[in-house]
């Protein structure tokens, strides 16, 4: 839309006739119109111990850590937001609760941001699979869940947008097999080779500790995916790194998703084939739990889709009020988790494609003094891309 302004200039140019200065401003607005946005990723580690606990809390305005997590949304004010961690309930009311009760709601003087598409992602976690997984004779125990989770839905994501969601075209993975994903990494022991999985577990073990999803947003008639995921912690198990082995596999997952090569194998739970369409525009966000240079993952997985053809890694920065003195290694720029201990990794991703000019971009890292510090032991991490008209 012309401001006065722009209006008043355009008005002076037509009545001096002059057809090539009408041109020069018909294209500056054009590029004044361009559009960036921004697309964040938090694990806001907002889960309870039981089904229905955060529910009640979000119920309730007055959550401390649901009021921390509100405030660093509208610090940074994503026009796009995956949330990793929070519970998944069909109807979408937890997403919903947090999105109104919170996201709405101004927080520490900072005004509030509306989210008007919410989808909230359906998850593996808690959802028992009848089998004995980690065979110790027992069933029915957190370990045995498709994902890990002492009920369904907890550790789940959700997506916030203020552009559309174009739902008749969600693509998930939810159900897909882990087997079927090509020289999947299978899990033995190293010492006898003995195989981890029984053949009856490993021929209906799904792939997503939570879920894939590509997620289609409509934004000034472009389309951006959003390929979600959080893979499972690569610890948390034995020399048979089973986690290990399914955290290669759920990151590699995006690698074969974006390849040129057809990708048939891959099939969603719709029933429908291959990967994303060359051409199409993307950005993979979520916690990947996996850090390039360090920590216990297999890191070939992540390293090779920081290096994928159709991708761009713009490495955000830390971004903090005042950085305390054993936070300024440059070595740890990039990180966006606090595992204690000084023990800071990277983990935490938004990787745009290549046909996304990156604007900006940054990791949250406040001051320790910062009450928000507190909100989660991960970071919102942030790019801000240019769309193209």
């Amino acid at each position: 839309m012309f401001d006065v302004a722009s209006v008043s200039y355009f008005r002076s140019v037509m009545a001096r006739g002059s057809a090539i200065v009408l041109a020069v401003v018909i294209a500056g607005i054009g590029q004044a119109a361009e559009r960036s946005i921004r697309v964040a990723t938090f694990n806001a580690s907002l889960y309870g111990k039981t089904e229905g606990q955060i529910m009640e809390r979000l119920a309730d305005r007055s959550d401390r850590q649901a009021k921390n997590i509100a405030s660093i949304v509208q610090h940074i004010r994503p026009d796009i937001l995956l949330i990793n961690e929070i519970d998944y309930d069909p109807q979408g009311d937890v997403a919903q609760l947090l999105a109104t009760n919170f996201f709405a709601v101004g927080q520490d003087g900072q005004k509030p941001i509306v989210y008007p598409y919410i989808f909230a992602v359906s998850s593996n976690t808690g959802i028992d699979s009848g089998m004995d997984l980690n065979g110790n004779e027992k069933k029915d125990e957190p370990v045995d869940a498709y994902g890990y989770g002492t009920y369904p839905g907890q550790y789940a994501m959700a997506i916030f947008s203020r552009f559309p969601i174009k739902r008749e075209a969600i693509r998930s993975f939810q159900r897909f097999l882990w087997k079927d994903l090509p020289n999947a990494l299978f899990p033995t022991h190293p010492d006898t080779g003995k195989p981890y999985y029984s053949d009856k577990v490993w021929n209906r073990l799904r792939l997503s500790s939570k879920n894939h999803v590509d997620v289609p947003v409509s934004i000034d008639g472009q389309t951006l995916h959003l390929l979600a995921c959080h893979p499972t912690p690569p610890v948390f198990d034995g020399i048979e790194d089973h986690n290990g082995c399914r955290n290669h596999d759920e990151i590699r997952f995006w690698s074969d998703y974006l390849q040129s090569a057809p990708a048939d194998y891959l099939v969603d739970d719709a029933g429908n084939s291959g990967g994303l369409g060359k051409g199409e525009s993307f950005v993979i966000l979520g916690d990947l739990n996996s850090d390039p240079t360090s920590g216990d993952s297999r890191q070939e997985a992540i390293r090779n889709l920081l290096l994928a053809q159709r991708v761009q890694d713009p490495r955000p920065q830390r971004m903090q009020e005042a950085p305390p003195a054993d936070q300024q290694d440059s070595k740890t720029a990039f990180h966006t988790a606090d595992f204690g201990r000084k023990r800071t990794m990277r983990v935490d991703y938004v990787l745009p494609s290549r046909d996304l000019p990156i604007r900006d971009s940054g990791v949250f890292w406040p001051d320790k003094s910062d009450r928000r510090l507190k909100a989660s032991d991960h970071r919102m991490v942030w790019v801000e891309v240019r769309i193209p008209q």
